[in-house]
């Protein structure tokens, strides 16, 4: 369902709604599509309503409270966006990037992105090329030579906009007439130069700026992290040109092994003082300068080697235990013990009866807990 002009202020209100994650909100936009709501309907409920069919508390209803008191700048904000081309497009519109939802899931997909450009990008087949901002002529070459692939292939690349390899794949891109998306690390809105620099490609339809973020919101180091997991949602494949062993690059590749995306690290040479060896060994498929695969490379180190490293720095508590629960139940003592938490079981025990996405599955001491599950009844966007 492609939403209404009239009801981008009610969601650009929604992702303004502070102390909520993003597992929350999408939980309460799979509700409501499901009772036929619109997003409209869903903030002028009665707090009763809210209470009762949405297993909000009062905290939550406040802040949704406070959200809903801007929606009349926000519908000058959207208004004055529209006019200037940038679209709004939510998480339940067919335009929204089926690639991004797929890969993030409902944890971790963006309720509302901002775009400018060419808008069916995002329907395309897509690589992301990442890597160190201070990275090396030979990644860099790499870098080129991969986007040079793609773009003949027909492929799109998706970068961040950072300097190094993330810059040298968008410039690349350009160079061989591909096609390019641009993950900001701020709002869409502020990218002022950046447009006036790429308006040619823009208009062409080579080019597509997108943002996550509210979007007069300027460029900050958490905004960045956070851009990390989008570049890595709206891609197919993951080419890392470069990877220290910490860090954005290394944290996004460690996550994408767990969750079996196919990752293509560049093999380093003799000399060079990175992490792409160790992140081979970890489970990537080596490629050579030119993105082919190295068949022999390591095979029997890679085939024992187990991906252990720590979740990623962007995870929470409650995303840490979501993923958890998602391979079975668990008490609260379980949880605490392989999450390593500094929690008590009692404390634990009452945070998580407080949360609507997870429930009580058996009420024998020791209680354990599981993730609800979508399916009985519901339909779930993801």
């Amino acid at each position: 369902m492609i939403s209404e002009s009239s009801e981008y202020p009610y969601w650009i209100a929604f992702t303004q709604i502070q102390g909520m994650r993003i597992a929350k909100k999408n939980d309460l936009i799979v509700r409501w599509t499901l009772g036929q709501m619109s997003i409209i309907d869903f903030f002028h409920s009665e707090k009763a309503k809210l209470q009762n069919l949405f297993s909000l508390n009062t905290n939550e209803i406040a802040k949704i409270d406070v959200a809903k008191s801007e929606i009349p700048n926000y519908s000058f904000l959207a208004e004055d966006l529209l006019n200037q081309g940038y679209n709004i497009t939510p998480i339940t519109s067919t335009d929204y990037p089926a690639t991004m939802k797929e890969n993030l899931k409902e944890n971790y997909a963006p309720p509302l992105i901002y775009t400018k450009g060419n808008k069916q990008i995002t329907k395309e087949k897509s690589i992301a090329i990442v890597g160190s901002r201070t990275a090396s002529d030979v990644s860099l070459g790499f870098t080129d030579n991969i986007a040079k692939k793609a773009s003949r292939d027909y492929k799109v690349v998706v970068s961040g906009f950072a300097k190094g390899v993330d810059k040298q794949a968008l410039d690349s891109a350009i160079k061989y007439t591909g096609q390019s998306i641009i993950v900001l690390p701020q709002g869409i809105s502020t990218f002022k130069s950046g447009f006036k620099k790429y308006y040619k490609q823009i208009i062409e339809g080579d080019v597509l700026v997108l943002s996550t973020f509210y979007p007069k919101a300027p460029w900050s180091v958490p905004l960045a992290m956070a851009r990390n997991p989008i570049i890595y949602g709206l891609a197919n494949e993951i080419y890392v040109a470069e990877s220290g062993d910490k860090g954005g690059t290394w944290s996004g590749v460690i996550d994408g092994l767990r969750k079996g995306r196919g990752i293509f690290v560049r093999v380093p040479g003799e000399n060079e003082k990175n992490a792409n060896k160790a992140l081979i060994q970890k489970g990537a498929v080596p490629v050579d300068s030119e993105g082919e695969k190295v068949i022999n490379y390591s095979q029997k180190i890679r085939q024992t080697v187990l991906v252990n490293e720590p979740v990623p720095d962007f995870e929470t508590i409650d995303q840490k235990i979501e993923k958890l629960l998602l391979s079975g139940s668990y008490t609260s003592l379980e949880i605490i013990n392989r999450l390593k938490l500094d929690w008590t079981p009692r404390k634990l025990t009452v945070y998580l009866k407080q949360k609507n996405n997870i429930v009580v599955i058996s009420q024998k001491s020791p209680v354990k807990f599981s993730l609800q599950n979508h399916e009985n009844g519901q339909q779930s966007l993801f």
